[in-house]
C-alpha cells in the first residue's frame, strides 16, 4: 500500500509539473502593464473619427528607392517598398494577431485574433482567431496560416522575426480558429504581446522554398488594402479593398479611409519638396523649425491651400546624434567615445541653425519617469549594477550628469580643453596639428551622410574637431547606399538614431537596438556595435520584471549604461511633431500619445 501511495503521490507531481499551466479567461486586450484602458465592448479608439468618411486618394513622398515587396527577408530589408508592414503609413497588406493602441504605452486589442487567453505567469498564450479574417484573395485566415508563418520566418526570415521559435516551447493549432503558444525559459514577460503583435502571412500563397527571395510580385495579405500598381524603385499604388474583412473591427474603426494609396519615391529632400510644393505629394514633414518656415514660402500656403500644424506628444524623443562603430579599435575604447561626445557644439548648432527652438537631448527616455536623468540610482538600481563595477561614473549615477554647454561661439576653448585633455590621459596628442594615437597613428574617421541636413550638421561637428588636431571627412551616400552600408556595418560614424520610434514601453525591441547577440548580426538595428554585459544584464532584467518598480529600475540602469558608453553623440530634440499638408485633408481631434497617426486621416468629401 505505501509503494502504491508513493507512485501516486509521484504520478500526481509529475502531472502538475508538465501539465500546461491554467489560461485566464478570454481577453479583448492584453496590456504590459495593469490593465487595458478600454472596456470590451469599445467600439473605437479614442484618437479617430469612426465616421471619417470613406473615399479619394491621398500620395505620400519619400526619399529613396525599393526593389522588393518582402517586408520579412534580409535581402533589400532596408529598400523594401514603404506601406507593406508601416509605422507611418500603416499596415496596409500585412497585419498581426493584435492591433496596438497609440493612446497608451503598450496595449494590444483584438483584431485577427478577436480574443486571447494568458496564464498569469505569461508561459502560454492562446489565441482564438475572428472567424470572419480573410485573406484578400477571399480565403479564410486559418490557425494553419499561423503556424506556416513560424515556419517561413524561423527558416528564411530576418531577425526579430528569424528569432522567435528560439523562444518557443511548442507552437500547436488548438481548434478550427484557435493557437496556442507555449514559452521555454527564454522568453520573458514582454514576449506574448510580441507574439501578439507579429505579422501573419498566407500559408497558400507563399513558397516556403523561395520565400527568402526578393519580389516585385505583388502579395497576398488579410490587410485593408491590395497592391494596385509597382513601378520598381519610383511608385506603389495601394487600392482598398472593398470586402476588407476588418472595417468593423473596433480597432480598426476610423482607419483606412481612402480610396487609394500611393507612395512616390524622390531621389533626394529637395526634389521631394518641390513636388510638395506642386502639390504631388499631400504632406511634408521637414523636422527644421527653420529650413520649414523658409520652405513654406510658397503661393499655396500663403492662400490658405497648405495648412501647418504641430502635434504634442507624450513619448520620449527619438535620440538621434553621430553614432560610433565600436566594432573599430579606433571606437573601442570608452574614453575616446566620451572625449568626441563633448565636441558637439549644441548652442552654436541651436542659435544659428534651429532658431533656438531644440532642447539637447541627454537621455534615451528623457522626459519620462524612465530617464536616468533627475533621478538618483535607488537600491533597485544599484543591485543590478553591482556586478559591473565601474560601469557608471558618478554623475551619472546620481542622475545629475550632463554634457559641456558651450559659449555658443563655435570655438568655445574651455570645452576643447577638457576633451583634448581626456584623450591626452590615455597616451593621444598633437603633432604638426594633427591628433596621433597611442599608436603612433593620425587620428581621425569619415561621417556618412544621406541627406543635406545631415551634412549640415556633420559639418558642425568636422570643424570643431579639426581644431583639435582630429581630421574628419563627409562622404554623402543615396539611400540604397547607405542602407547596404548600415545593413553589413560598413562605416566609421554616421548621423542615426536610438530606434525608429520611442516608447514609455521599452522591451524586446532593446535587443535588436543594443544586445551583444545583436552587434553580430547582420541586418540588425545595433549599428553601433554595442557589446556590453552589464547592458545585456539590463536589458534581461527590464524584460523579466514583475513589478512597475522593478521595470523602472531596470529600464533607469540601461539609461545610464548607454549614457556612460557614448556609444553616439547624441544631438537635439524637439517634442511637437510638425506637418504642413495641403488643406483637402482632415484628421481627429485628438492625438495620441504617440503622437498623429496618417491611417486615422481622411479626405474631405468634394
Amino acid at each position: 500500500m505505501g509503494r502504491v501511495l508513493v507512485w501516486l503521490v509521484t504520478a500526481l507531481s509529475f502531472f502538475s509539473l508538465s501539465s500546461p499551466p491554467a489560461l485566464s479567461e478570454p481577453k479583448h486586450a492584453i496590456a504590459m502593464q495593469g490593465e487595458p484602458a478600454l472596456p470590451p465592448d469599445y467600439t473605437h479608439f479614442s484618437y479617430v473619427n469612426p465616421d471619417a468618411p470613406k473615399g479619394g486618394s491621398i500620395t505620400y513622398c519619400v526619399v529613396g528607392s525599393f526593389d522588393n515587396l518582402n517586408p520579412f527577408i534580409l535581402k533589400s530589408l532596408r529598400t523594401t517598398a514603404r506601406g507593406m508592414m508601416d509605422t507611418i503609413y500603416g499596415n496596409l497588406v500585412f497585419e498581426p494577431l493584435m492591433q496596438r493602441s497609440a493612446d497608451e504605452p503598450f496595449t494590444l486589442y483584438g483584431l485577427l485574433a478577436d480574443t486571447a487567453d494568458m496564464d498569469p505567469e505569461r508561459k502560454t498564450i492562446e489565441f482564438h482567431l475572428n472567424p470572419n479574417a480573410k485573406w484578400s484573395d477571399g480565403q479564410p485566415v486559418t490557425p494553419e496560416d499561423v503556424l506556416f508563418t513560424y515556419d517561413a520566418y524561423t527558416q528564411k526570415g530576418r531577425p526579430p522575426y528569424s528569432d522567435r521559435m528560439a523562444r518557443i516551447a511548442k507552437l500547436e493549432k488548438t481548434g478550427d480558429h484557435s493557437v496556442r503558444f507555449t514559452f521555454n525559459d527564454k522568453a520573458d514577460r514582454e514576449f506574448p504581446l510580441i507574439i501578439a503583435l507579429t505579422p501573419i502571412i498566407p500559408k497558400h500563397a507563399f513558397d516556403i522554398d523561395t520565400f527568402d527571395r526578393t519580389t516585385l510580385k505583388p502579395l497576398i495579405g488579410s490587410g485593408p488594402y491590395r497592391i494596385a500598381q509597382v513601378t520598381p524603385g519610383q511608385r506603389i499604388v495601394f487600392k482598398r479593398n472593398p470586402d476588407y474583412w476588418g472595417k468593423n473591427v473596433p480597432a480598426k474603426r476610423g482607419f483606412d479611409n481612402y480610396d487609394q494609396i500611393t507612395i512616390e519615391y524622390f531621389l533626394n529632400a529637395n526634389a521631394k519638396l518641390e513636388a510638395f510644393k506642386k502639390g504631388l505629394c499631400a504632406i511634408d514633414d521637414d523636422s527644421d523649425p527653420v529650413k520649414r518656415e523658409r520652405d513654406l514660402d510658397f503661393p499655396a500656403f500663403h492662400r490658405g491651400d497648405v495648412v501647418s500644424e504641430t502635434f504634442d506628444t507624450g513619448i520620449p524623443p527619438v535620440v538621434t546624434g553621430f553614432l560610433f562603430n565600436t566594432r573599430l579599435p579606433k571606437f573601442s575604447n570608452p574614453v575616446v567615445r566620451r572625449a568626441l561626445g563633448m565636441l558637439y557644439d549644441f548652442e552654436w548648432a541651436n542659435k544659428n541653425l534651429f532658431g533656438g527652438k531644440y532642447t539637447r537631448t541627454m537621455s534615451y527616455w528623457q522626459n519620462s519617469e524612465l530617464s536616468a536623468l533627475g533621478h538618483p540610482a535607488d537600491d533597485r538600481e544599484k543591485a543590478l549594477l553591482a556586478p559591473y563595477p565601474g560601469r557608471v561614473p558618478a554623475d551619472v549615477m546620481d542622475g545629475t550628469w550632463k554634457p559641456p554647454v558651450t559659449d555658443g561661439s563655435g570655438q568655445d576653448r574651455k570645452v576643447l580643453k577638457t576633451a583634448f585633455d581626456l584623450l591626452k590621459s590615455i597616451g593621444y596628442h598633437v603633432q604638426d596639428g594633427t591628433m596621433i594615437d597611442p599608436d603612433g597613428k593620425p587620428f581621425g574617421f569619415e561621417i556618412l551622410t544621406a541627406s543635406q541636413d545631415e551634412e549640415r550638421l556633420a559639418g558642425i561637428y568636422q570643424r570643431t574637431l579639426e581644431k583639435i588636431g582630429i581630421n574628419v571627412s563627409i562622404r554623402s551616400l543615396d539611400g540604397d547606399q547607405i542602407q547596404s552600408r548600415k545593413q553589413r556595418f560598413d562605416f566609421e560614424v554616421l548621423i542615426g538614431s536610438s530606434g525608429f520610434n520611442n516608447s514609455l514601453s521599452p522591451g524586446i525591441e532593446q535587443i535588436g537596438r543594443w544586445s551583444s547577440a545583436a552587434a553580430r548580426t547582420e541586418g540588425s538595428f545595433n549599428l553601433a556595435g554595442v557589446a556590453d554585459p552589464a547592458i545585456d544584464a539590463a536589458i534581461d532584467a527590464m524584460l523579466r520584471a514583475r513589478s512597475k518598480e522593478d521595470y523602472v529600475a531596470a529600464v533607469r540602469v540601461l539609461d545610464r549604461l548607454l549614457i556612460s558608453g557614448n556609444y553616439m553623440v547624441p544631438m537635439q530634440y524637439n517634442t511637437q511633431q510638425w506637418l504642413a499638408y495641403w488643406n483637402y485633408l482632415e484628421h481627429p481631434r485628438k492625438t495620441p500619445i504617440f503622437g498623429y497617426q496618417l491611417p486615422t486621416w481622411w479626405r474631405k468629401p468634394n
